[in-house]
């Protein structure tokens, strides 16, 4: 098998899911019970906790464990705009973004809010003319990715926050969940930040939600007291411990395993030059993990299954989108739709080996000539 579909998710490393056993057999108390179970589990959680706000370098921030990047970012999306309603009711965002801010920002438009797309450039990055044009005295919210899931690109988010920062009650939020541990971050930056701990070799069922101590957030879940206030539930301790634990085998690493993935990166553009219908729509600006490309004479699901045969798995978009639809991300950029309905991601790994790449160069071009041939 070569999994080539690491913007998706990521294998489960073997440390982690030890970890996670260790503590669901060793700490079986509910961290809010006041017994000495109870007192033990607690002690491990906020230990945890503080563990991931060393290694993510958080100062004046807080942390809300979610069951992933979606909850998270509908959290953030959904409890600003019911805390701060009577502050406005305009939100920015990119055509970028994952659906679980796209669906959720156009709910919000259902409700009566006003969503404005901030222009793309032929780079990648959000035009910060336009954003500046966009902002205004009723803006409340701007969510916009650190880095996008379907064609990797960076955004400059220092850029962005100091513009955001002219509009005092306008909250910053950035959707991590492609960028920690593949890129450095500062959270000095964001209001909010969401993540997701099955992109970083965690399992799956765990996000965090990073918010400003100073900062208010009505509540997506209630009910029973939790690790937080603003979320109800039974701490999921394994699960937070888990995540404290692949933070700590990506994070340190990052300067290492991006050199690494650059150079696969840079051997597999090399590759698609000889192929005149293949077009790379990844830029200059996106993560060396990512590369985005259109075949544009071949359906994206036809290849993917073909390359299915030969037990090598890319993917069309990100996985939370629907099927059989053009990219809104490639077209953003692009501005073409038929690279937009025929692009492919293929996401990689600093655990991707050379001999991996040698095998998906033999395969793609057995599929890539064979279905030419076949005329599909």
């Amino acid at each position: 098998m070569i999994y080539l579909d690491y913007a998706a998710t990521t294998p489960v490393d073997k440390r982690v899911l030890s970890t996670f056993n260790k503590v669901c057999l060793d700490y079986p108390g509910n961290s809010n019970s006041l017994h000495k179970l109870g007192m033990e589990a607690k002690e491990l959680e906020d230990y945890a906790t503080e563990r991931i706000k060393e290694l993510l370098n958080l100062k004046d921030e807080e942390i809300v464990y979610t069951s992933g990047a979606s909850e998270a970012n509908n959290h953030v999306i959904k409890g600003v705009c019911s805390k701060y309603k009577s502050r406005g009711k305009h939100i920015i965002t990119t055509f970028l973004e994952h659906s679980s801010v796209l669906s959720t920002v156009n709910y919000l438009a259902n409700q009566g809010f006003i969503v404005d797309y901030v222009k793309i450039k032929d780079d990648g990055q959000v035009d910060l003319e336009h954003l500046k044009k966009l902002l205004n005295n009723d803006t409340i919210l701007v969510s916009i990715c650190a880095v996008d899931s379907e064609l990797g690109i960076r955004q400059p988010i220092e850029e962005i926050s100091k513009i955001v920062r002219d509009y005092p009650k306008c909250f910053f939020h950035v959707d991590c969940t492609q960028a920690i541990g593949k890129i450095p971050l500062c959270f000095d930056d964001m209001d909010f930040a969401t993540c997701s701990a099955h992109k970083i070799y965690g399992l799956k069922g765990i996000g965090l939600l990073i918010k400003k101590k100073n900062i208010m957030l009505d509540n997506l879940i209630h009910g029973g007291k939790s690790s937080t206030v603003y979320r109800s539930g039974t701490p999921a301790l394994p699960l937070i411990v888990s995540t404290m634990k692949a933070l700590e085998l990506v994070v340190p690493h990052i300067e290492e395993n991006t050199s690494y993935v650059k150079e696969l990166n840079q051997s597999i553009l090399g590759f698609f030059k000889k192929y005149p219908s293949v077009l790379i729509n990844s830029t200059s600006n996106s993560v060396y993990s990512t590369i985005n490309i259109s075949i544009l004479n071949i359906k994206p699901e036809t290849f993917i299954h073909a390359m299915d045969n030969y037990d090598i798995y890319i993917s069309t978009k990100s996985a939370c989108s629907s099927s059989n639809t053009m990219s809104d991300s490639v077209y953003a950029v692009t501005k073409d739709r038929k690279r937009a309905m025929h692009s492919i991601r293929i996401s990689l790994s600093f655990k991707t080996t050379k001999e991996e790449i040698e095998e998906f160069f033999k395969c793609f071009d057995l599929c890539y000539q064979s279905l030419n041939f076949k005329g599909n």
